[in-house]
């Protein structure tokens, strides 16, 4: 007998359903599949979600932005394909509720947790992938996400997180992990300009200057990994 709660969740969703095994699956996490007696649990099905996701996005903002470059597409795909954007519409979705965890994770509020609600969020669009085939999977999500793809393409999304997005490329291209550091300090107390650079394996890759070091860093990240596209362009 399939699971009430993910019947009730997959009816809120309006998701046409072939396999209901595999969305019960992706709504399993590991700390409930090991009490349970080691059945499968999300982990696969988050894997290939993430593919997805990022592939269905990337497709809709190259469609949809002709004139934009690589690397301004990039930054308006990492506002949506990051922890914090997936966890938020995990949590309008109420996700929280549907997923089955063990009695630990339910003890330390894991149903609350953004990496568990992202990661639950993206082994439902792997389920729905193998259920239904890219094509719906597309539509689906398309609409899932219009809000925040309406939002986007008007700018009124914050700032990309450059630190994240140069660590992800740094590590895709290379293993390794850029470092940072604050090389001066100018003006009054009160009013000081940090500057900082960013170094990758003994190289500085880029520097930049803020009004705090979370903000030089930045500076410095956003130099470094536009240099990246560019390079690679």
């Amino acid at each position: 007998m399939p699971d009430n709660k993910t019947v009730e969740l997959l009816r809120e969703l309006q998701w046409p359903v072939h396999n209901m095994a595999l969305y019960e699956e992706a709504l399993t996490h590991t700390s409930y599949a090991h009490e349970a007696g080691n059945r499968p649990h999300n982990e696969r099905l988050e894997f290939l979600g993430d593919a997805v996701l990022e592939l269905v996005i990337s497709e809709y903002l190259f469609k949809s932005f002709p004139a934009y470059p690589e690397g301004k597409l990039t930054q308006m795909r990492h506002n949506v394909v990051n922890e914090k954007s997936l966890a938020t519409l995990a949590r309008q979705l109420n996700l929280g509720e549907y997923i089955r965890l063990g009695r630990g994770e339910v003890i330390s509020g894991g149903a609350e947790k953004p990496s568990l609600l992202a990661d639950a969020l993206e082994a439902l669009i792997g389920a729905l992938f193998l259920d239904g085939g890219y094509e719906q999977t597309s539509s689906r999500l398309i609409a899932l996400f219009q809000p925040m793809l309406v939002a986007i393409g008007k700018g009124l999304f914050p700032v990309a997180d450059f630190k994240t997005m140069l660590q992800e490329k740094c590590q895709f291209l290379t293993g390794k992990t850029p470092t940072y550091t604050i090389v001066g300090e100018v003006g009054l107390q009160h009013d000081k300009t940090f500057e900082a650079a960013v170094d990758l394996d003994g190289l500085v890759i880029g520097q930049g200057s803020g009004k705090s070091k979370k903000e030089a860093e930045q500076a410095a990240a956003k130099t470094a990994w536009e240099q990246m596209v560019d390079d690679s362009s």
